[in-house]
């Protein structure tokens, strides 16, 4: 039986990421798939690492990562986000460290939601005079 040591939520937009930290060699699985696996590109796998590297973990945790809603791009940065929550929960002298490079601040950013008697969010209907 693996226990978690510490569980962090991240989000972003409209994804959530569930992370679990566990003891290991540093594995990070997304979705039951190796992390390089899931994400198409470099960038967002790096992004995915970038917390484990400001604070020196990289081959201490296993991490599992459930992940839904949103796209690709939003889901990586809700696991960079969950990553650094729960590596506060570890140990709490990583807090200033990722909190220096903005890996604890929610980005909460949002497409906003289309209102009624218009085209889309802000975009009016054409004005006909005549």
């Amino acid at each position: 039986m693996v226990t978690n040591i510490a569980i962090g939520t991240g989000r972003r937009k409209t994804a959530v990421a569930r992370v679990f930290l566990r003891e290991g060699s540093g594995k990070i699985v997304v979705n039951g798939k190796d992390v390089k696996e899931y994400f198409p590109t470099d960038e967002e796998v790096r992004l995915v690492h970038q917390p484990l590297l400001v604070t020196s973990n990289d081959s201490k945790f296993d991490i599992l990562i459930n992940v839904q809603g949103g796209g690709l791009n939003g889901q990586a940065a809700a696991c960079l986000h969950g990553i650094s929550r729960a590596l506060t929960q570890v140990d709490p002298n990583c807090r200033t460290a990722l909190k220096a490079n903005g890996y604890l601040t929610r980005d909460s950013r949002m497409v906003e939601r289309k209102k009624y008697g218009q085209r889309g969010a802000r975009r009016r209907f054409q004005f006909s005079k005549r």
